[in-house]
């Protein structure tokens, strides 16, 4: 019991500790930062973007002239946007959009995100693909700086960089995990190990993608994947920025994160070739930074229970006090933060954790029924 005890407390340290440690001396010793060449008005490629959008009233029309806006060639840009079965007023929003440069596909039924970026996809002539959301905001050069991306031919997908804020504050609540991600992200460029995209910037080669199936969740990952799976590369460039809010309720992003949760294990389930050491640094970066963080609700529990069978020696009678503690911490920092209250920083970052492998958790189950769809779950913003 005391190995399973050890097994479970190391394999979740090394994720989150261990792994971006040795990922950044590994990206110092053995990677290379992304070619980036900015291009003339004149040499930038014809590309085109796609939005699937399903009940986006709010924002949909902001986001069409956030995308008419940029700093790009206009007779090169193509907007191409699906509304889902949309039942507000998206669908009437966008009939009244009448320029040359943007598509506008209406379809009648709700079939999910993914059936509707295969359609979309089906329409797209431009060598150059840039994925995003209807309540994202790009910067004004952000396609100009996903392009740049691609000057080699290896590159297949580049992952621009999203800032997640809260309305009325202009910040985001969890901006230190966040930051945490996007440093990782930028080591595992390095060492063309980067894994799946951010659905709200990034941009493909369409010659490579192929149609996901109509359950996908979390589509942004798959189609990113399977570009890898080609023998691609794909860069992560934190100069291709965009903006997102997050959810305005702790109970809308909790239910984002229990989707996005039956969306990993169900990707695991679909990905198991990225397990096979073939893959050489992905898959070093998918064990560590995907698998062990995915499973990181069980572990604990497993580390919960197995130091309660041992907890009779002194030594492991004190980790579990300090696990009680920190558990105790978490669940008042996550009731602190829900009255609208700031605690400390570690307090916030403990009831963070808490949070995420909490949703991870009911993720899984809603995994485990197996009757997963790709219909939409739509989140709530303000």
């Amino acid at each position: 019991m005391e190995v399973v005890f050890w097994v479970a407390v190391i394999a979740i340290t090394y994720s989150y500790v261990i792994y971006p440690c040795l990922c950044f001396i590994f990206a110092r010793l053995f990677g290379r930062q992304p070619e980036i060449v900015p291009l003339a008005d004149e040499q930038l490629p014809d590309v085109s973007v796609v939005i699937a959008a399903y009940n986006e009233e709010h924002c949909i029309g902001e986001r069409i002239d956030n995308l008419l806006a940029q700093q790009y060639p206009l007779q090169k840009l193509h907007i191409f946007i699906g509304s889902d079965g949309s039942t507000d007023a998206t669908n009437t929003i966008l009939s009244r959009v009448d320029h040359p440069q943007v598509e506008i596909k209406l379809f009648p039924g709700n079939r999910g995100k993914a059936s509707t970026l295969n359609d979309l996809l089906a329409l797209v002539k431009t060598d150059i693909v840039v994925f995003s959301d209807a309540n994202t905001q790009f910067a004004a050069d952000a396609i100009r700086q996903l392009v740049a991306g691609f000057t080699s031919a290896k590159v297949g997908a580049v992952c621009g960089e999203l800032d997640l804020f809260n309305h009325g504050v202009n910040t985001n609540k969890d901006n230190l995990y966040w930051r945490y991600e996007q440093f990782i992200k930028n080591q595992e460029s390095q060492l063309n190990a980067l894994l799946g995209a951010n659905g709200a910037i990034y941009a493909i080669r369409r010659q490579l993608y192929l149609p996901i199936n109509a359950n996908t969740i979390v589509d942004d990952f798959q189609i990113v994947m399977n570009i890898a799976r080609q023998g691609y590369r794909v860069t992560y460039h934190r100069g291709a920025k965009a903006r997102e809010e997050v959810a305005p309720s702790a109970i809308d992003e909790g239910k984002r994160r229990i989707r996005i949760g039956a969306g990993n294990y169900q990707a695991f389930s679909n990905l198991l070739w990225l397990l096979n050491p073939s893959q050489g640094w992905r898959c070093f970066a998918y064990f560590s930074h995907k698998v062990l963080r995915w499973f990181t609700p069980h572990l604990m529990i497993v580390a919960l229970f197995s130091n309660l069978l041992i907890a009779g020696q002194p030594f492991y009678g004190g980790f579990l006090l300090l696990q009680c503690c920190l558990y105790g911490l978490g669940i008042w920092g996550i009731r602190q933060i829900d009255k609208g209250h700031s605690p400390p920083w570690f307090v916030t970052f403990i009831a963070f954790f808490l949070r995420l492998n909490t949703a991870l958790m009911q993720g899984f189950v809603l995994f485990s029924r197996r009757n997963l769809t790709g219909t939409w779950q739509r989140t709530s913003r303000s």
